[in-house]
């Protein structure tokens, strides 16, 4: 259900700066070892509150996309770390690759994601989840099969998106979770329109955000968030072999239990690189005011924007994001 209310000058093109933050601090783990150790060692730091059966929401790519996160580092987490859990994806608003289920479950063979069980959630129907305090949304249309687990580990490849302006945690449980027919009209669609992608800019970053806080709603406490920086193109894995050139250089691996926190901390350490490093995604994001993303989570109680980085390269010291980017020696306190 749509709930008509006016969007606010929320400044979703601007930067704010840690030390104009307030409320408490969640605690950020951080690697730069990208390779699949590095990922289980980030992982193991928050994986208890997984329980039961988990799901892991995973972009898996369009055909032969080059910069979606590597197969035989998913393998091999879910060998040593969570046996027994399955993929989670749904179909896509475009059409393209993913659009059907019989199309999307080609794209998996072609990507290598046979290894394991991929549940296609919206492949029997969809389930409406609840929006708690929404501004857009009262309840938003989910894979059906989301219902079926216990728990959910969100491993996001984070990176830019021509709409979204980048995408972290948020846009990945947001639009990855939400039925390719229903949920992804409600989050891109204005009622009435025929242009798929009427919907702009902050509003976008709003409705998005309430369609990550069902999912995170839905599991309570047992959802964990991990985000890959490696391979940034300012174009989204949806765009496949026709995203931009990788021009930001690769910076490791972030988790949390804390989605902001998680995404925040992604966005930080890519402002942390030099300016000639990170210009190209520093300015997808703001064109697109996807800094909104941030802002709204915290307004709607999903988390906390400060954070204590922990180096887990060394011995979980607390660093800066410039120390993590630099590799200098990281402080204690």
């Amino acid at each position: 259900m749509h709930l008509n209310k006016p969007v606010p000058g929320t400044g979703g093109n601007r930067y704010v700066p840690y030390d104009r933050r307030r409320g408490c601090e969640s605690v950020v783990y951080f690697t730069r070892d990208l390779s699949a150790k590095g990922l289980e060692k980030v992982f193991s730091k928050v994986a208890f509150p997984l329980t039961g059966k988990v799901a892991v929401k995973l972009h898996t790519g369009e055909p032969h996309g080059p910069n979606i996160i590597p197969r035989p580092w998913v393998k091999a987490l879910l060998e040593d770390c969570l046996p027994g859990a399955t993929i989670v994806e749904t179909n896509t608003y475009y059409e393209g690759d993913r659009y059907t289920t019989e199309a999307h479950r080609k794209t998996l063979e072609v990507n290598g994601w046979t290894f394991c069980p991929v549940d296609i959630m919206d492949e029997d129907g969809t389930v409406m989840l609840p929006v708690k305090d929404g501004k857009w949304f009262t309840e938003m249309s989910m894979g059906e099969h989301i219902l079926n687990y216990d728990s959910m580990l969100a491993l996001t490849h984070f990176k830019g998106h021509v709409k979204g302006g980048f995408g972290g945690s948020n846009k990945n449980l947001g639009i990855g979770c939400a039925d390719g027919r229903i949920g992804k009209a409600m989050i891109h669609t204005a009622q009435g329109s025929e242009d798929l992608w009427s919907i702009g800019e902050e509003e976008l970053m709003e409705r998005m955000t309430e369609s990550t806080k069902a999912v995170i709603d839905h599991f309570g406490k047992h959802i964990v968030f991990v985000n890959v920086l490696r391979n940034m193109s300012v174009s989204c894995d949806c765009e496949g072999v026709e995203a931009e050139p990788v021009v930001t250089p690769n910076i490791g691996i972030v988790a949390s239990t804390d989605i902001l926190a998680a995404d925040q901390a992604s966005v930080d350490l890519v402002y942390a690189l030099k300016d000639e490093d990170h210009a190209a995604l520093v300015e997808r994001m703001e064109s697109r005011h996807g800094l909104r993303q941030l802002s709204y989570m915290k307004e709607l109680g999903m988390g906390w924007d400060r954070y204590v980085l922990l180096d887990t390269d060394n011995g979980d010291v607390r660093i800066r994001p410039e120390d993590a980017v630099d590799g200098v020696v990281p402080f204690q306190g």
